[in-house]
């Protein structure tokens, strides 16, 4: 081997060493590994998809019983939220969107909201925040 060859191998190792594995996350409805978590209302489930160990953000599938109603509240970070199955009625200041199936919605932070699952079947949505998503309730 050459040493032009050995330098080329070398970096070509150390580079290949270097790279992070895939943290890619799979994950399907139907298969996810569901759990309800002591403080949750009855009926209640999530699955945490990832967490950011650096901001503190985080990615959730969850899901509600029909009817279902949470508090008034807001997050110290932006959060986004993916409709996927029933309708999930979002009150803002301006009023109440109805959000169904493929629905989308970015929330900014310190943006006061409510959610309540509006239809006759549970609420399956998808959550992200960008940052910690430490929630405060309204007083």
């Amino acid at each position: 081997m050459t040493w032009k060859q050995f330098v080329l191998t070398s970096a070509a190792l150390t580079i290949a060493a270097a790279q992070s594995a895939s943290h890619a996350v799979l994950t399907n409805l139907e298969s996810a590994k569901w759990s309800h978590d002591k403080g949750d209302p009855p009926g209640s489930e999530s699955v945490l998809l990832r967490e950011d160990a650096k901001t503190g953000g985080m990615e959730l599938l969850v899901r509600f019983p029909a009817g279902h109603v949470i508090a008034p509240h807001w997050h110290e970070s932006n959060e986004r939220i993916l409709v996927l199955q029933g309708t999930l009625n979002l009150t803002r200041d301006d009023g109440v969107t109805a959000l169904h199936a493929g629905a989308y919605a970015f929330l900014p932070a310190r943006e006061l909201q409510r959610l309540s699952c509006g239809s006759g079947e549970r609420c399956t949505f998808y959550l992200a925040w960008d940052g910690n998503p430490r929630s405060h309730r309204d007083q």
